[in-house]
Formats: structure tokens, sequence, C-alpha cells
């Protein structure tokens, strides 16, 4: 039994590695959640994917159904919703993982606070989306079980601390689950983590180029012809700092070295938005993590675990 078992209990012990599939926006679905859960690491999706409820109730059924047994009970790694705290729908997104009974939920944007009560309520492990020590003694404070750092090289919306010291700091005063977000795109980087003190990793831009990812076969193939110093750090698209591929945004028409970098969130969303009439953040303009040179092929996401879990063993 690993630590990571011990510290994640019976969810811990189904995983064949210490690995989430991370929660992406516009790239996490059904397909690629079940696949990941098969294969056995945990797959998360953001609720925010989903248009509505009814749908996120669709996705939800479908994926919890994918991922049981003869006799009901779930197999494989957990199906993990992934909820934005600070958004409109949130009490409706929230009944409905009550509902259906999820074993983990990670918040991010937000004190989990709000969610915590319901969630323990049906025996769901709380796992908080956290970028400073601060932050993370608030989350800890609020009641949640687990932590996911994020640091420095993850993908879209990023972290800003180093994850060597962030996680070593974390560990100070923090003996719960401990999941690393940012840099990480194979099984060393994945047994480096665990050395740090970290019990799970995330891996986003590793997934993107999954078969059964929403992403477009552009998307992908950018993927793997990309490297670390196409990766660029702007506020241009978000109003926040994200990590975004630079030859996105000049095959958007820009230049990646004018970009105005003192927009506001609100002014982001009517430039880059959903309503935007020129290029959009997501669809046009595509994110990716410091990790991306780890990424040379698209293959189905039980490859990809496959070939990480050998690196993995190889690395311990």
């Amino acid at each position: 039994m690993t630590i990571a078992s011990i510290r994640l209990g019976a969810l811990g012990e189904r995983l064949a590695l210490p690995l989430v599939a991370a929660p992406m926006f516009r790239v996490s679905g059904p397909d690629l959640v079940i696949a990941a859960s098969r294969a056995g690491i945990i797959g998360a999706f953001p609720t925010s994917n989903c248009r509505t409820l009814d749908e996120l109730d669709a996705w939800l059924a479908q994926m919890m159904a994918a991922t049981r047994g003869p006799d009901g009970m779930a197999r494989g790694g957990p199906v993990c919703p992934n909820l934005i705290i600070r958004q409109a729908r949130l009490e409706g997104d929230l009944a409905m993982l009550v509902r259906h009974r999820v074993e983990l939920v990670i918040t991010s944007v937000g004190s989990p606070a709000p969610v915590i009560a319901p969630l323990h309520a049906i025996g769901c492990k709380v796992f908080a989306d956290v970028a400073s020590l601060a932050h993370a003694r608030k989350a800890i404070a609020a009641g949640a079980d687990g932590l996911v750092l994020l640091t420095a090289g993850a993908g879209g919306q990023t972290g800003w601390a180093n994850p060597f010291a962030f996680v070593r700091a974390v560990r100070g005063f923090w003996d719960g689950p401990i999941v690393v977000a940012g840099g990480l795109s194979d099984g060393a980087s994945l047994r480096a983590a665990e050395v740090l003190g970290a019990d799970l990793g995330y891996m986003g831009t590793r997934f993107i180029a999954a078969e059964e990812s929403l992403s477009g076969p552009e998307y992908r193939q950018m993927l793997v012809d990309c490297e670390l110093d196409d990766v660029m750090t702007t506020r241009a698209f978000t109003g926040l700092a994200s990590n975004m591929l630079r030859p996105s945004i000049v095959a958007a028409g820009l230049d990646p070295d004018h970009l105005d970098e003192t927009v506001t969130t609100g002014d982001t969303r009517k430039i880059f938005g959903a309503e935007a009439s020129g290029a959009r953040r997501w669809r046009d303009i595509w994110s990716a993590g410091h990790s991306v040179s780890g990424v040379r092929a698209v293959a189905p996401a039980s490859a990809i675990v496959a070939g990480i879990a050998d690196e993995y063993r190889r690395a311990g």
C-alpha cells in the first residue's frame, strides 16, 4: 500500500497510478474521463463543460454507468467533477453532484466552504485548488480533505510558485493529501512529485492529445509539434496569468510579442470570450503547460497511461 492510498483511503486503493487526468475547459468530456478511470487513474472534468444542468445530469449518468461493475460498485479511478465556486450555476451543479453521489470533487476559483457540508454528507471527499500558502490554510480551515497545488508551468490559468518550494512549504503544516499541478508530463516527473511529498500528480497537457479528448485534431497536432519554448505566459486572453501556445496566437492573426497585458477579466470576456466576433480563447487560441515537450504523439488515453506507468516503474 502506498502513502497515497493510505491518505486517500479506499479511493487510493483503486488507483493503478497516483495520477489525475486534470479537468480542462472544453477538453475534458465523458469519453476522456471514462478512459482515464478505466485505466486506473482519476478522471476529472469541469462541470462548466456542460452547457446545462440536463447535460451535466446526462454526463454523470454516462460516466457512472461506464465505470461500475456488474455489482454496481465503482471500478478503476474515481470520476471527479471540478466545481468552479464563483459561478452563477454553483447551486444547481452542486445539487446534481449530490444526487449522483460522486466520490471526489475538486473545487476551483474560490473557497470550498459553501460545498463542503453537502458533499461530506454523501461521503464525498473535497480537494481544493490553491495557488498560495494563504489559500491553502483557508481551504484546510474550511474542511477540505486534500489540496491541489497550482504551480508555475500549469496550462491555462497558471500558478506562480515553484513546485519544489510550494509542496515542501505546505508539507510543513499539512499532513493530508497533496496533488501537484504544473510541469508533470511523464512517469519520472510523477515519481519526483512523490519524493517531494505529493501524493498525486496532475497532468493536463498530456491528455489534451488523447484521442478521447474534446480538442480538435489541429490542437492535438500543435501539441505534438510544440515544445517548452512555444509556451508563453500572458494575461491578454483571460485577465489572469495563463500559459498559452504562441503558434496558436500567431495562427489567430495576433502578434504574441505585442499583446495587451493590462486588460481585466471583464475586458477579455468581451474581446476573446464567447460573444467575440474575432479570434476566441480556447476555441482558436489554445493553452498548454510547460510539459508540452512531453507530448510526442496523439494516442488513446489508455496508451498514454500505460506509457506513464512504465516510466514510473523504471524511475523507482
